[in-house]
């Protein structure tokens, strides 16, 4: 299993929720194919230890899988659904639908095969899986073909994977969220409309440069706000917090904030006060630093100044006062011990 200091994520919320261990070849298979799909699995050498860990959050499942030996899988079509796969150990190849891609430690990709798909995992993979369901993409998009304008298989641009890791850190995170569970299904469902618009953002369809990417994710901001009008005040913040995730990396102004949670400038600034305890700048602040730290942790030798540009922090002086305020260190002690 994969070490918890090791990972590029902190597994803890998922590795309370083991959903079997075999060492069984037949007996993995079945359990497999319950979560998933059906499929044939080849057993290509090596000893058999399977171990599955899943996690639920409302409508997106977060599972971590390991079969020990390496493994062939051929699935059938799958049953409305897409899957985001991050590789923690090992490598994995996939190939759907004539497309290839081969996942690294530490890399991602979207897997939403229309026909056919094949994957090799190499002796000892762990593959850290987000399952999402059709109707949650179709939602999202106000449209019936979301899953087939997701590419068979496709790696998740480079530039994309801080967000993306922040968002499963936050969406493992919420898996374990306590308190009344009305507020905390709200919560939940705004953030996973979030997680599963920014996966479509991110895999736009071949031809379409970084701008339509941006703006379709823009729609679904947009969509989620318009929905936050009729809603509470708890929907609205949800709405920003949305686009914030789905942008750290981009110049946001508080009006383009004020925008999305379909409120005054003015009117956002009492919302956050009131709900969240701070500035709607200092939040997005937060969730920067948040990025900020997963990347020097998950990457050793990542230079502490281009991560801090990358999120937008400019003055590193500031940038270093902010960080050993919210995490008790610097910044180059976080990427020291990451080293």
């Amino acid at each position: 299993m994969t070490n918890l200091s090791s990972a590029p994520l902190d597994l803890a919320p998922l590795y309370r929720h083991c959903l079997f261990r075999s060492r069984e070849p037949m007996d993995s298979h079945e359990r497999v194919a319950r979560e998933f799909s059906d499929h044939n699995l080849d057993w290509k050498g090596g000893s058999v230890d399977t171990v599955m860990y899943r996690a639920r959050a409302s409508r997106l499942s977060v599972v971590m899988l390991r079969y020990g030996a390496e493994i062939e899988i051929r699935p059938k079509p799958f049953d409305d659904f897409a899957l985001m796969h991050l590789t923690l150990q090992g490598v994995a190849e996939i190939e759907a639908d004539g497309c290839r891609t081969v996942l690294h430690r530490g890399r991602s990709a979207v897997i939403a095969p229309r026909r056919n798909l094949r994957m090799r995992w190499q002796q000892g993979s762990e593959q850290l899986i987000l399952k999402v369901p059709g109707s949650l993409l179709r939602e999202c998009t106000g449209t019936p073909d979301a899953v087939s304008r997701l590419p068979a298989t496709a790696l998740l641009p480079t530039h994309a994977e801080p967000q993306w890791l922040a968002l499963m850190q936050s969406l493992l995170h919420a898996t374990a969220l306590p308190g009344d569970e009305a507020t905390r299904t709200a919560w939940v469902d705004a953030f996973e409309r979030g997680v599963a618009g920014f996966m479509l953002a991110q895999h736009a369809p071949a031809g379409r440069d970084m701008h339509d990417m941006t703006d379709r994710y823009d729609m679904i901001a947009a969509r989620q706000a318009d929905a936050a009008h009729a809603g509470t005040d708890e929907r609205r913040l949800e709405a920003m917090e949305d686009y914030m995730r789905a942008r750290l990396a981009a110049p946001i102004a508080l009006a383009d904030l004020a925008r999305v949670a379909g409120v005054s400038v003015r009117t956002l600034h009492t919302l956050c006060q009131k709900h969240r305890g701070v500035s709607p700048m200092d939040l997005l602040r937060a969730l920067r630093l948040d990025a900020v730290r997963a990347r020097l942790m998950r990457e050793p030798g990542a230079a502490v100044t281009e991560a801090a540009l990358t999120y937008g922090f400019g003055h590193l002086g500031r940038f270093s006062a902010y960080y050993r305020e919210r995490f008790g260190e610097l910044p180059s002690q976080t990427a020291l011990r990451a080293a």
